[in-house]
C-alpha cells in the first residue's frame, strides 16, 4: 500500500483539480493545475496539444512498451449549487470522502495515475523498460473518444488503462454510442388549410413507428443494440398557424463490437426506402449527428457521433498479467465490461490498441448532485496503477 505520505499526494492533487471548474470548452484551469504537478513530480516531458489536452511522459531507462493512462478532466455542469450538500468546487472532505463535480468522473483517477507515475519512476530510479504516459483529456462529456485521437497519434501507445469508475474492477470492454439523426421535409402552408402543405410532424410520426418494428442486434457480453428516441424537434417553432415543414428526431443507438457505420444505417436506410416507395410525400433522411465545440486553446473539435464499441477477452495475457499482480497486492477485481461510454471507443474500438478500463468509485455517482469519491477508493486507485506499472513494464 501507498505511505501515508504518498496518500496525502493524491489527494491534495484531487482536491487541487476539483477546485478548478473545468465544463467541457473550460479545461485550462485543471490542466495548469496538472502540467504545475507533474513537472514538480519530475515527468521528463510535459506537452498540451491543440485541443487543450495535457500529456506527461516518464522515459524508462531501457526500451519497452508505451503504457498511456487516460482520464478525461472536463466535467458536466453543475445546474444549481444550492442543491449540494457542500460547495462543488471546494474539495471538502467529510466523513472520509471528497465532495465536488468531477471527484468520480474522473479528476480523483487522473490524481492516483499521475502521483502513482512519480512514485513508481522514484523507486525504480527509471530503471525499467518502457514509457509511462498520463493524460488529462478535454471534450469527453461530449465526444468520447474524439479528442483522445490526438494524444494516440502523439503517443503510440501499446496498452490503455481507461480511468473511468470501476471501483477497483477491471473492465475489458463496453458498447460504444451511435447518435442517429432522422428528418423529415414537409411543404408549408397556412394551418387553417393543411391539405395544400405536407406536414413534416405527421410524415415523423410515420416514421417512428415503422423504427420501433426494427429488432436490435444483440451480444452475448454487451447485450442489445439499443436503439431509443431521444428528442424530437419541428420548424418552424412556435408554429403560428403554419404546418411545419421540418422535423428531427434524434436516436442513441447502443453499438456492439464490430458493428460499423454503415452496417448500423443499413437497416434504417432500407426501412426509409420502402416507406417512401409507399408514400410519395414522405422525403427522409438519416445520417449521423455531427458536433462541434470550441476547445479552450481556441481550436475546434468535431466529428460524427459514432463511438464504437469494444471487447477484450478476459483470458487475454494483457489482462491476466494485470490480473495476476494485483491479486498478489491484495487486491480481488472482477473482470467484467463498463456500461457506459469511454475513451476507449478510439483506443480499442477504432485504433485497436489493447485497453482496459480500471478506476476508483462506483460509476452511479458521476453528474450527480453532491458527487463525491471515497478516499480509500482514491489512493487504492493509486497504488493498483502501479501495479499496472510492475504488471506491464517488464
Amino acid at each position: 500500500m501507498l505511505s501515508k505520505e504518498r496518500e496525502e499526494q493524491v489527494i491534495k492533487l484531487c482536491q487541487k483539480m476539483i477546485r478548478q471548474r473545468s465544463y467541457s470548452g473550460e479545461e485550462e484551469g485543471a490542466a495548469k493545475v496538472l502540467k504545475e504537478n507533474m513537472e514538480a513530480m519530475g515527468f521528463d516531458q510535459v506537452a498540451i496539444d491543440g485541443y487543450g489536452n495535457i500529456i506527461g511522459c516518464i522515459k524508462g531507462k531501457l526500451p519497452g512498451k508505451r503504457l498511456l493512462f487516460d482520464g478525461h478532466i472536463d466535467t458536466v455542469p453543475v445546474s444549481d449549487e444550492k442543491e449540494w450538500p457542500y460547495p462543488p468546487f471546494a474539495a471538502e472532505i467529510h466523513d472520509g470522502k471528497i465532495y465536488g463535480r468531477g471527484t468520480s468522473d474522473m479528476k480523483g483517477a487522473v490524481a492516483a495515475m499521475t502521483c502513482a507515475a512519480a512514485a513508481f519512476a522514484a523507486d525504480t530510479g527509471k530503471d525499467f523498460p518502457g514509457e509511462i504516459y498520463v493524460a488529462g483529456v478535454v471534450h469527453e462529456e461530449c465526444f468520447e473518444g474524439v479528442a483522445a485521437r490526438a494524444i494516440s497519434q502523439a503517443v503510440k501507445p501499446d496498452y490503455v488503462v481507461i480511468g473511468e469508475a470501476s471501483h477497483l474492477n477491471l473492465k475489458v470492454g463496453q458498447r460504444g454510442r451511435g447518435e442517429i439523426v432522422v428528418e423529415t421535409f414537409g411543404v408549408p402552408c397556412h394551418s387553417a388549410n393543411p391539405e395544400k402543405g405536407v406536414n413534416a410532424v405527421y410524415k415523423m410520426a410515420k416514421v417512428i413507428e415503422a423504427i420501433r418494428t426494427l429488432q436490435p442486434p444483440c451480444h452475448p457480453v454487451l447485450g442489445e443494440g439499443i436503439l431509443e428516441l431521444t428528442d424530437i424537434k419541428s420548424e418552424p417553432y412556435p408554429g403560428a398557424s403554419v404546418v411545419p415543414e421540418y422535423c428531427r428526431a434524434t436516436y442513441d443507438r447502443r453499438l456492439l463490437v464490430g458493428e460499423t457505420k454503415e452496417s448500423v444505417l443499413k437497416p434504417l436506410n432500407d426501412l426509409m426506402e420502402k416507406l417512401m416507395a409507399e408514400d410519395t410525400d414522405l422525403k427522409v433522411k438519416v445520417s449521423y449527428a455531427v458536433g462541434r465545440e470550441k476547445c479552450y486553446t481556441g481550436s475546434e473539435i468535431f466529428g460524427e457521433r459514432f463511438f464504437p464499441g469494444w471487447l477484450y477477452h478476459k483470458e487475454s495475457d494483457f489482462v491476466q498479467d494485470v490480473l495476476k499482480e494485483l491479486k498478489e497486492m491484495g487486491y480481488d477485481p472482477e473482470v467484467t465490461q463498463y456500461n457506459f461510454c469511454t475513451n476507449g471507443s478510439h483506443y480499442a474500438g477504432e485504433a485497436g490498441i489493447k485497453t482496459f478500463g480500471l478506476g476508483p468509485s462506483r460509476e452511479n455517482l458521476a453528474h450527480t448532485v453532491g458527487e463525491y469519491i471515497e478516499i480509500e477508493q482514491l489512493t487504492k486507485a493509486a497504488d493498483c496503477y502501479y501495479g499496472v506499472m510492475k504488471a506491464l513494464l517488464k
